[in-house]
């Protein structure tokens, strides 16, 4: 009676390896990883793992296959050629995403020490002053058809805007300007500077730089730029560079201070728009040689100052002068400002 049982036993069990056998199942595909297989490796080599090609969604390990209605199942065509291995259960690494944009890196300067003129304006707010402005308010404010004017003016004189990133490439290496280069600046970020000035300029295919205080972005102001409307401009190709993070003056601070400043709206700035600043405006135009070496020593590549003037210098990078725009600067004014040798 035991002879008959184990008989049975061993021949029923010859009967399922047979089975198995002319299936291609090896019994190990059960552990296998269901993301990778292994592919047989050259006589000595370690064997490598290879992401599993498949367009069918992976299940959780324990929950039934998904099948279309009224299909069966098909079993694998090719069997696994190995036997299990330890690099079969470790997960397929994640491939690293590209990045969306590369690094910018400043110019190498080539050792010779140019001077050029390029004027750079100086904007602030791009509207009406209400009626109860104080004096600099009013001073600082020009109307949205006075800019046209402006714009049109320049145009119509031959002037091609520039961003400052070029600028610094010509004083470094001599790079190539138009003739009349142009750049157009705006101080603190106001909203206007979205609302009025970026149609006028995108309309006439012009560039500009708006200095953002970050803190007061990041509060949400509602005289202030918000980060979409940077977002929108910065893909137009206007330039979001920093003023600081909150428009106090840079003049006599400690370092700790400094690198507050200069690395935190540097960083708030990236994060948002996923690009690094590189140009700094001092607020209220204050600065002195600390504030220049705690800025440069953060990778800024230069400075813009309240100091008129458009004859730029590369050994004085973190001190470029710029012209002020008034409310009272008609267009015929403008072309003077810009004519001047200074």
């Amino acid at each position: 009676m035991v002879r008959s049982t184990l008989w049975f036993v061993c021949y029923w069990g010859a009967i399922v390896w047979l089975a198995l056998s002319l299936t291609g199942c090896s019994g190990n595909e059960a552990l296998a990883s269901p993301q990778q297989e292994m592919t047989v490796p050259a006589a000595g080599a370690s064997p490598v793992a290879t992401p599993f090609a498949t367009s069918t969604p992976l299940v959780p390990a324990g929950a039934a296959e998904p099948a279309s209605v009224g299909e069966t199942p098909m079993a694998s065509a090719t069997a696994s050629p190995t036997p299990l291995s330890l690099l079969a259960l470790l997960p397929t690494p994640t491939p690293t995403p590209e990045p969306t944009q590369l690094p910018v890196y400043a110019p190498t300067p080539d050792g010779v020490a140019r001077t050029m003129r390029v004027p750079i304006l100086m904007y602030h707010y791009l509207s009406e002053p209400p009626p109860d402005a104080d004096v600099y308010r009013r001073d600082l404010s020009v109307s949205p058809a006075q800019f046209a004017e402006h714009l049109d003016r320049m145009l119509a004189e031959g002037y091609t805007t520039v961003s400052l990133y070029a600028v610094v490439d010509a004083l470094q290496r001599g790079a190539p300007l138009p003739d009349k280069p142009v750049v157009i600046t705006f101080d603190d970020g106001y909203r206007d500077n979205y609302e009025n000035a970026f149609p006028l300029l995108r309309e006439r295919g012009m560039v500009a730089t708006i200095f953002v205080i970050t803190d007061f972005m990041d509060e949400q102001r509602p005289a202030y730029l918000t980060w979409d409307m940077a977002r929108e401009m910065l893909a137009a190709g206007i330039s979001i560079e920093s003023h600081g993070r909150n428009h106090v003056s840079l003049a006599g601070k400690d370092d700790d201070y400094l690198v507050w400043q200069a690395l935190g709206s540097l960083e708030t700035i990236e994060y948002e728009l996923g690009v690094r600043p590189r140009f700094i405006s001092y607020p209220a135009g204050e600065y002195d040689q600390r504030t220049i070496d705690i800025f440069q020593s953060a990778h800024y590549w230069a400075g813009v100052t309240t100091r008129q003037g458009a004859t730029l210098d590369n050994q004085r990078l973190f001190e470029l002068p710029r012209v002020r725009v008034r409310n009272t600067t008609t267009a015929d004014e403008l072309m003077r400002l810009l004519s001047l040798d200074w």
